[in-house]
């Protein structure tokens, strides 16, 4: 399901933001939630979610 794919890109973008800079944002995120705690990078995260749209890596 394209819902499904939106989730994992969201969750993947968050966690690799995460992983570039731990002392701006964590994630922890479960099957059906996710907590932020931090700065989100908005464009990438936008970016990541129209690639898991049209179908990209």
């Amino acid at each position: 399901m394209m819902e499904d794919e939106v989730r994992e890109a969201i969750i993947a973008e968050l966690e690799r933001q995460a992983e570039a800079n731990p002392s701006k944002l964590r994630v922890s995120a479960n099957q059906d939630q996710l907590t932020a705690n931090g700065e989100i990078n908005l464009d990438e995260l936008a970016m990541a979610i129209v690639g898991a749209v049209a179908g990209g890596p």
